[in-house]
């Protein structure tokens, strides 16, 4: 069986972060093992408080993994903290871990800080060169690449900058454009656009399910366009089908396949 593994925060929602990284491997196909990085009390309302995993334990676990497991694919999400981001950009080349899925993070939907001002500049010198594919929103390519992305021309003006960063791939997703979102891929020098339809639900952990659905197809051997275009897919059933749960307006996923 193929082997993906999270590195990421606690969500004890199950709305997003390991909980629901763990849930998408196990209905995609693969076994799933994960690394905490934050330990977070959040629920649908919103972040309340992050407590830092410190940085040996979070190298510890990684090396648990990484020494009895063979890891296909790897997706990275909150991170939070300068050294944080350091020890898994460490451990990704000590230990070889190919096929890496970042999900930079950067804030939560009500606003709480995600990832520090110098975890963003040491992600942008020690993580990004050693990631296969980024999946910032608007916000977080603007911020990573320097440039103002409003649209899609924009959008293809900051991955192309990523890349020179030392990112392989890009996808930029455009939910937070006007109109109908549309997503922009920059892989092997080429463009390729996703379309999508907005909804009107309040969703928590589209992000997170999307990467991982990328990152568990990638483990299963599929090319990283076709994995890109499936998790899209899969990212729009899951909307469909997801419920409102708890006692704030969020919906959650539930799953993506028929």
């Amino acid at each position: 069986m193929h082997v993906a593994l999270t590195i990421a925060a606690s969500d004890p929602s199950g709305g997003a972060g390991i909980q629901a990284d763990l849930a998408v491997f196990k209905e995609l196909g693969v076994y799933g093992t994960c690394v905490v990085t934050n330990v977070t009390a959040q629920n649908t309302r919103g972040v309340d408080k992050i407590c830092k995993v410190p940085p040996r334990i979070i190298a510890a676990q990684i090396d648990a993994i990484t020494s009895d497991f063979h890891v296909a694919a790897c997706k990275i999400g909150v991170l939070y903290s300068p050294r944080a981001v350091s020890v898994v950009a460490e451990r990704i080349r000590r230990r070889e871990i190919a096929q890496v899925v970042l999900d930079p993070v950067m804030s939560a939907k009500d606003g709480r800080v995600l990832l520090t001002p110098n975890a963003l500049k040491r992600m942008k010198r020690f993580l990004l060169p050693r990631t296969m594919l980024i999946t910032p929103n608007m916000d977080e390519a603007s911020a990573l690449s320097g440039v103002d992305v409003r649209d899609a021309s924009t959008a293809k003006e900051a991955a192309k900058k990523l890349v020179d960063m030392g990112v392989k791939a890009v996808l930029i997703k455009g939910g937070h454009s006007e109109g109908e979102p549309v997503d922009i891929l920059y892989h092997d020098s080429q463009f390729y656009e996703f379309s999508g339809k907005r909804s009107d639900k309040l969703m928590h952990g589209t992000g997170c399910v999307l990467s991982a659905a990328i990152t568990a197809r990638l483990a299963l051997g599929h090319e990283l366009f076709n994995a890109v275009e499936f998790a899209k897919r899969y990212v729009g059933r899951a909307i469909e089908r997801s419920v409102a749960l708890g006692k704030g307006r969020m919906t959650l996923f539930v799953g993506g396949l028929e």
